[in-house]
């Protein structure tokens, strides 16, 4: 275990956040430009939720094994999975003129959005002082939400430009110089020796990581499933122009960044964590209610506070439970910890989108879709209510300390 670590510099944080950032441009960017996807590929909102579905299902099934991997192998091996892996499936995308295509280029950037949580942590807790983790963990992970807030800007502008295609293809470029300026901050680092790594691979996980596991599961179906229809959504049933559903989006992506920077102070200061999962599980379900009026009683000034709610609520719970797991595991099972927490997150990921079209193309509309989300939501109160149990028999550790 380190006794001692570095003093940390800006750049190095920068690269965090776009490491978080780079893997969902391409899901953010499906979402973004959904309604000229569907038009020119001629797929059904199902389907269209399946390309969704498949990104984070190949995340899932590939979180176990990163997570393992990001414990052993040096920073820049692992940059060039996170942004080299970005920029294929971005090229793959703009070369796509069948929706087959498009499926394997969204299960090609589920890896690299299946390890950017273990390799960024791994980097936060070798090279940043404890009392400075959590902000530095709000910071990153509010990278995410910086890239959906670039992905609705930046994909229907450039669409309008040089169709969805050229769209992809110019984030791609943007993808590699990423990459570059990766290399620049993150500095030359031997593998792990392969002893650590089996020293670090024993012993049951702390029940609590399990709970936190579960609540991204559910917190995440009902996150991406708003994340992935809410441009259709708003185009469809309110009858926004293109530009202004991706500004919908855009809108839910400021707030979010805001919130994860948020939250992530909060848990510096000593909030405990299932006190701040049960808030932001309630406020999710009151945001949703509002996504859902807004359809049913034609209401569009809704929309607004229902995507400023899901920005400053479920968006932010990814701070709370990754800044929680560095207390609860030590430092050689930060790998297989995130890799469990990603693994019930990119599941839930997966679910949500997928049934959220399946529903939408049964009933011809989204309200009983929007409903299953609260009840996700409902369920994640529940489960933060469990871990405040849990957490009365075992107190958190300080991260002043």
């Amino acid at each position: 275990m380190p006794t001692k670590t570095p003093t940390p510099h800006r750049g190095l944080l920068v690269i965090l956040v776009a490491a978080m950032g780079v893997g969902p441009l391409l899901n953010y960017g499906l979402s973004a430009v959904s309604p000229l996807i569907i038009a020119s590929l001629g797929i059904s909102q199902s389907q269209f939720g399946l390309l969704a579905g498949a990104v984070f299902a190949s995340a899932a099934v590939s979180s176990f094994s990163l997570g393992r991997l990001s414990d052993r192998v040096g920073i820049r091996t692992q940059l060039v999975l996170i942004f080299g892996g970005t920029v294929v499936a971005l090229l793959i995308a703009a070369l796509a003129h069948a929706f087959w295509v498009l499926l394997i280029a969204v299960i090609l950037a589920g890896p690299a959005q299946s390890i950017s949580n273990p390799t960024t942590n791994r980097v936060i807790v070798t090279q940043v002082p404890p009392h400075k983790r959590p902000g530095w963990i709000g910071i990153k992970q509010s990278g995410v939400q910086a890239s959906q807030l670039f992905s609705g800007l930046f994909f229907p502008a450039v669409a309008l430009w040089l169709g969805w295609q050229g769209a992809f293809g110019l984030a791609a470029v943007v993808a590699l110089g990423l990459l570059a300026y990766g290399f620049t901050q993150v500095p030359a680092e031997p593998a792990k020796p392969r002893t650590a790594a089996a020293h670090g691979s024993g012993g049951p996980l702390p029940f609590s990581v399990w709970l936190f596991a579960a609540f991204a599961f559910f917190s995440g179906l009902g996150m991406q499933a708003t994340n992935v229809y809410l441009p259709l959504y708003s185009v469809r049933v309110l009858d926004f122009p293109l530009v202004l559903a991706g500004a919908a989006a855009g809108v839910s992506g400021i707030v979010g960044v805001s919130s994860r920077i948020i939250w992530g102070r909060r848990m510096a200061q000593g909030a405990r964590p299932s006190v701040l999962l049960f808030a932001l599980a309630l406020g999710a379900v009151v945001g949703v209610l509002c996504l859902l009026g807004a359809g049913a009683w034609h209401q569009p000034w809704l929309v607004w506070i229902g995507v400023a709610l899901h920005g400053a609520t479920v968006l932010g719970a990814n701070v709370i439970m990754n800044a929680a797991t560095l207390v609860v595991v030590p430092p050689d099972r930060i790998g297989v910890a995130s890799g469990v927490l990603a693994a019930g997150m990119y599941t839930g990921f997966a679910l949500g989108p997928l049934l959220m079209g399946v529903l939408a193309d049964a009933t011809g509309a989204y309200d009983v879709g929007w409903l299953t989300v609260g009840g996700g939501y409902v369920v994640c109160a529940g489960l933060a209510l469990w871990l405040r149990r849990y957490g009365a028999t075992h107190p958190w550790t300080s991260f002043g300390h």
